[in-house]
């Protein structure tokens, strides 16, 4: 059994090495008709013709391996580059968010003529009626810039 097993690895191994080796051979009959074979004919002349075999013309074009990997590699840090990209913007759409949401609660409060305490040096006071004016502007600009459309720029 082991010995027909070496013989048919050997013969699988062989036998591609043989067929590459065969030669194929042309010759034209009196008739002038161009024939191929295998067998080299007997009483006409001929001649051996190279046979091409193996890879096709677009495999020459093919890259190595290393370049394919450099590629891949390539391609794997834009992809994480885009998705970080993402991440900031959308961690810069929920700061403008809260921005907004904060300004337009801080006008609600000076809208509704509340007096407005604030801590200033560890003690307590009220803002002037001009600091109101003053907060309020501040606030509107806040709100303006980030409530509306994001700038894409």
């Amino acid at each position: 059994m082991n010995r027909k097993t070496l013989m048919l690895t050997l013969l699988i191994a062989v036998a591609p090495g043989m067929a590459m080796s065969a030669s194929v051979y042309k010759w034209t009959d009196e008739n002038g008709i161009t024939h191929f074979g295998d067998r080299q004919p007997v009483g006409a002349n001929s001649e051996t013709v190279n046979v091409r075999s193996g890879t096709s013309f677009g495999a020459a074009s093919r890259t190595s391996p290393q370049k394919r990997l450099g590629e891949l590699q390539e391609q794997q840090q834009k992809e994480a580059d885009r998705e970080k990209e993402t991440a900031v913007e959308a961690a810069h759409r929920k700061q403008r968010v809260a921005n907004c949401e904060s300004a337009r609660a801080n006008l609600e409060v000076i809208d509704s003529n509340a007096r407005i305490r604030i801590e200033e040096n560890g003690e307590m006071r009220y803002l002037a009626p001009e600091e109101i004016a003053e907060q309020r502007e501040k606030l509107e600009e806040i709100a303006a810039e980030n409530c509306g459309p994001e700038d894409q720029s």
